[in-house]
């Protein structure tokens, strides 16, 4: 009797699962990225961590030392971004590639990259373990990489630390596979249902910011965003982005 070949679940192929520091929220306004971390996965186990403390060519604000530890005589004298381009381009060439709120690091990543000269590999394939947390734990709280890894029993090493964040995330999505689709292109489509969901249920709180912004300006002298110190999302206008970042350890 012939066989029949299946292929391989998606879990048990090949990873690259990334996490960036960064020295802010805002590339487009000069945000850099402050450490890289890069973890392979391959038949659902670990097979390299590579990461890199980089010089962000800028001032180290304080909350990326409060948040991470890095203080601005640990990046001094290191690598810029431009000098591990390559190597982190090798080390994900070829895999699908996963983030933790994807968006975030991507949009960091594209515009390092752009800046060195370099691109992402044509048709790379990212997925994002948070859409798929906020559904499968739905309810049952906060959706911080730490909080979601406790409750699936993964250890997060040392929180707000790129590869050990990436390590954790990638056991994040292990942990989860078993949730979701093996088939990688039904996966693909349940992630961008699950983001185009959630990304619905985020609408009317920003349609409510948007004109609660408004007529702060109408109101108020002075630039837009100029809220003052007692304002709780301090300079973030949208109160849900403020608690969605929080929530990640982006802020």
């Amino acid at each position: 009797m012939d066989t029949v070949e299946t292929a391989t679940p998606w879990h048990l192929g090949s990873l690259a699962v990334i996490d960036t520091e960064t020295t802010g929220l805002n590339p487009d306004q000069g945000d850099r990225i402050v450490e890289l971390g890069v973890v392979l996965f391959d038949g659902a186990e670990v097979t390299e961590r590579w990461g890199a403390l980089i010089d962000p060519e800028r001032p180290l604000p304080p909350d990326t030392t409060r948040i991470t530890g890095i203080k601005p005589e640990d990046v001094a004298g290191q690598p810029r971004f431009a000098d591990v381009a390559d190597r982190f381009l090798e080390a994900i060439t070829g895999r699908t590639l996963v983030a933790y709120n994807a968006d975030f690091d991507r949009l960091f990543i594209v515009e390092e990259m752009a800046r060195a000269g370099r691109s992402l590999p044509d048709g790379a394939t990212w997925l994002d373990p948070l859409i798929f947390a906020k559904e499968i734990q739905r309810g049952q709280g906060n959706m911080k990489l730490g909080t979601v890894a406790r409750r699936l029993g993964v250890k997060l090493e040392e929180a707000h630390r790129a590869t050990a964040d990436a390590e954790c995330a990638g056991w994040i999505l292990q942990s989860l596979a078993s949730e979701l689709p093996a088939n990688f292109d039904e996966l693909l489509d349940l992630q961008e249902r699950w983001g185009a969901k959630q990304q619905a249920e985020r609408a009317p709180w920003r349609s409510r910011r948007r004109r609660g912004a408004l007529s702060l300006a109408v109101h108020t002298d002075g630039p837009r965003n100029a809220l003052g110190p007692s304002y709780p999302h301090g300079n973030e206008l949208d109160p849900v982005r403020h608690m969605f970042l929080r929530g990640t350890g982006r802020l």
